[in-house]
């Protein structure tokens, strides 16, 4: 394949993928906080200005409390054996931070044993309405959990309520951070990008390096609650490092850096420019300092004589995106309260070990073929190998950010 060739290739994947068609809607959120005391329960709701304006009458700019309140208190409750809970008094409005509601239930039930946490608010709203589920019992035990369309309910007490972590050995850890890499395409797809881009062992060294750097400070700020992003961006942005990956390699194959650059983020700003106009999507913001980033990338790149030091930076931001993503997966399970640091360094070894096997497998299958001699030039390999990412990377992108 010639170097037009495959530019022309790389720009007919980015007008494919691209998501102008794509129906759109807006991230929507909440919080809340369940303190379970014996058969007594306190609930405080959280949410954002934002979920409240969802509730206002056509009339109104927002829902007022009294419609938030009402709106919540036959979907946000606590239930044994499937009977909800007596609420000794009506849902009350408390003080909140700026550009937020809270709202605060109390609820007596039967008795203390088998009690479920219920909340569907916002759901028949936004489909992808996501809460973030902080429940403390009595005893002092902490977990977190995501309430979303696929699991409304959370038990309290008993075998059920029981983090699947929590009694689980280091070795178990190492297992779950393995099969996060084996099960996860978007991330052997990166993988495999830096692999293709990696002229030698050195660079690929740096690559490897930078990306466990990143993914390892951001999977523990996460679990450990210091940060909380948003995880339908996290996904898209994931897409976009593969494709940005790929769009490196295309610009060194091509020799043609601004056209690869100005395709990219041209893209990416043009995006910022539909959320401007209502097509939804990711934050203008951020849409827009992606783009900015992704042409100063593969500009910068295209002028180094020896890439792989700074390689090593760029994949450790790269890598703090796929960590986010990582400790998106490990929230949606309870976590086990006071081994947050051996799951950590559990987790984290286990996903290097299987970071690690993809991609010596693939250097040993590669050797293999060398020696049989049922190789392709490498130019080739790499040519069909960055066009082939960067339309998957551009159609995850594309699809997370506007689905």
């Amino acid at each position: 394949m010639t170097a037009r060739r495959l530019l022309a290739a790389a720009l007919l994947a980015l007008a494919v993928f691209a998501p102008a068609a794509a129906r759109a809607h807006t991230m929507s959120e909440s919080h809340s906080a369940w303190r379970v005391q014996g058969k007594s329960i306190r609930l405080i709701f959280t949410l954002p200005e934002l979920e409240a304006k969802r509730l206002a009458k056509d009339n109104e700019e927002t829902a007022t409390d009294a419609e938030i309140a009402g709106y919540l208190a036959p979907k946000v409750y606590a239930s044994v054996e499937d009977q909800a809970c007596p609420a000794p008094r009506e849902p009350r409005a408390v003080a909140a931070a700026p550009g937020y509601r809270r709202f605060e239930f109390q609820f007596e039930c039967p008795t203390a044993d088998g009690i479920t946490l219920h909340s569907e608010a916002f759901l028949d709203l936004v489909p992808t309405h996501v809460n973030f589920a902080q429940i403390e019992t009595g005893d002092g035990k902490f977990t977190e959990q995501l309430l979303t369309t696929d699991r409304k309910d959370l038990p309290v007490g008993g075998e059920s309520a029981e983090s699947p972590l929590q009694n689980a050995g280091f070795f178990e850890y190492i297992r779950l951070g393995i099969m996060h890499i084996f099960t996860g395409p978007d991330h052997q797809s990166f993988l495999l990008g830096l692999v293709l881009i990696s002229k030698r062992l050195r660079d690929l060294v740096f690559v490897i390096t930078g990306f466990t750097l990143g993914h390892s400070v951001t999977l523990a700020l996460t679990v450990t609650g210091v940060l909380r992003p948003h995880a339908e961006y996290i996904d898209a942005l994931i897409g976009l490092t593969i494709a940005l990956i790929a769009a490196e390699n295309i610009s060194l194959a091509s020799g043609r850096p601004r056209v690869v650059a100005a395709a990219a983020g041209g893209l990416l700003i043009a995006m910022a420019f539909g959320g401007l106009l209502g097509f939804g999507g990711l934050p203008v913001p951020l849409t827009l300092g992606a783009g900015i980033f992704a042409a100063s990338y593969v500009m910068f790149s295209s002028e180094l004589a020896d890439a792989g030091r700074f390689r090593l930076l760029v994949t450790l931001i790269f890598g703090l995106i796929h960590g986010f993503g990582f400790a998106s997966d490990l929230l949606e399970m309870k976590l086990p309260t006071g081994r947050l640091a051996e799951l950590l360094v559990g987790f984290n070894l286990g996903v290097e070990i299987g970071q690690l096997t993809l991609v010596f497998a693939a250097l040993g299958f590669v050797y293999l073929l060398k020696r049989l001699r049922w190789t392709l030039p490498r130019d080739i390999v790499t040519d069909f190998g960055a066009a082939a990412l960067a339309g998957i990377g551009l159609f995850w992108f594309a699809s997370r950010a506007y689905s």
